[in-house]
């Protein structure tokens, strides 16, 4: 067997094995849709991607940028701690007013990026990574025996944080598979192209309290892990407009997945969850020898998914016309998102490369009213973003990486949309994410 192959068997068992671990255990995105940034190099620039970081995770940012990059096997592993506790006051029902943390403050994520030059011409690659973020688990209840909201179910049990019974929470995890081809259209200037092939699961739990205003009651909660199917495609152009000047954009169709039918009684339009479209344009600066600033803007388009679109109290306030489940069923109340990235790049020694970078995207709901707030305490979105690593080259043909990052959140604070079930009052999160990330670079042929 040639070394080449060999080396493709490496990346695909890698490959496996990301997707094993990730299924089992799902990464959390700091409560957005989409982690920061995909790749070593991304991963310590605040994920500003669109025109630096020559690696082997084009597919995830940039197809284009693919025939910059040299020969190489990208591999890292990202550490996600984050930390969310829940509470509410003013409860209509005394027993209702109480605080609750996730359990789940650990996640491991790990990634692959390939990318091989064939010519002067064309470059192919592959790059395996993750999104997450709707991971929270909590197992606070009321105390009280047979305050649940859906006793027919849950028989004298406490109440939960919703009115449900037993432990509380959302697991999603994603898993995207992204081929690339990029070829150079004229000196300085390409294009590339990544099919994105798709998976993801699902589970929901302690829900009870909404089989009764949903369309399909025995498909809305405690069904176990759903698994499911998906594509789409993203395309970019980069260009290096002067020596000192380069240029990214990318989009992202809408990623299209199978239905998640055990649970079309609790996500709108019968359980189509969707990743939303999405694009992004940046530049990078060479100002001085061994220095580079890179900036990006993303534009991701959150309304176009019902479930993620949809206000919170639909379903509670209007239950006989849009009940969970339906096409205007209760959702996130997302607005579609902009997102400011700017990331600095020194190589301090011919041997360490130091990077900084820091990110800004408003919050994606209308508002801390009553239709925005109860589902966010699920997925609460990062304002702010910062982090900071270095890569040092242990050889010629191999490198290490490492960055830590803070996604840092404003609290949510707001009318809870409980009231149809008796709860009502004021809910609000205090939440915070660190994430750690270690790399390793292999460069092949050096």
């Amino acid at each position: 067997m040639s070394s080449k192959a060999r080396l493709l068997g490496r990346i695909f068992a890698a490959g496996s094995l990301l997707v094993a671990v990730a299924i089992s255990r799902p990464a959390h995105a700091g409560g957005g849709y989409f982690i920061l940034g995909y790749g070593p190099l991304a991963g310590q620039s605040a994920g500003t991607s669109a025109a630096i970081g020559f690696d082997g995770f084009a597919g995830a940012s940039n197809p284009a940028k693919l025939t910059m990059t040299d020969d190489r096997l990208d591999l890292d592993v990202i550490l996600f701690n984050p930390y969310r506790r829940i509470s509410r006051s003013g409860s209509a029902d005394p027993d209702y007013n109480f605080t609750t943390t996730s359990k789940n403050s650990l996640f491991v994520l790990p990634e692959v990026g390939y990318a091989h030059r064939i010519n002067d011409r064309f470059s192919w690659g592959v790059s395996l990574y993750g999104n997450g973020g709707l991971n929270t688990e909590y197992h606070g209840d009321t105390g009280v025996a047979g305050s649940n909201r859906n006793p027919a179910v849950c028989g004298d049990r406490p109440g939960n944080f919703f009115g449900g019974c037993g432990k509380l929470g959302f697991d999603l995890s994603q898993i995207i598979l992204a081929p690339t081809l990029a070829w150079k259209i004229a000196d300085g200037y390409s294009v590339g192209i990544s099919p994105l092939l798709a998976f993801q699961q699902f589970k929901a739990y302690g829900l009870q309290a909404f089989q009764g205003i949903s369309a399909s009651p025995d498909h809305v909660t405690n069904q176990g892990y759903e698994r499911s199917f998906g594509g789409g495609v993203r395309v970019g152009l980069f260009g290096r407009v002067t020596p000192w000047l380069d240029v990214g954009a990318a989009y992202s169709s809408k990623v299209y997945f199978q239905d998640f039918d055990d649970y079309r009684g609790l996500i709108a339009d019968e359980g189509s969850f969707d990743i939303p479209a999405n694009f992004s344009v940046g530049f990078g600066i060479r100002p001085a020898h061994g220095v580079t600033i890179g900036g990006d803007i993303q534009r991701i388009f959150f309304n176009s998914i019902p479930a993620l679109a949809n206000g919170v109290s639909n379903s509670v306030s209007n239950p006989p016309n849009d009940p969970f489940g339906s096409r205007n069923g209760t959702g996130f109340h997302w607005n579609n998102v902009t997102t400011y990235r700017l990331a600095l790049a020194w190589n301090s020694t011919e041997r360490l490369t130091l990077r900084i970078g820091g990110a800004y995207g408003h919050h994606p709901t209308n508002g801390n009213d009553a239709n925005s707030t109860s589902l966010n305490l699920f997925a609460p979105n990062a304002t702010w973003q910062g982090t900071l690593g270095g890569s040092w080259a242990l050889t010629k043909s191999s490198e290490l990486h490492a960055a830590y990052g803070r996604y840092m959140v404003s609290d949510i604070d707001g009318d809870s949309a409980t009231d149809a079930l008796g709860i009502g009052g004021k809910e609000s999160i205090d939440p915070h994410v660190n994430t750690f990330l270690l790399g390793y670079t292999r460069h092949i042929g050096r």
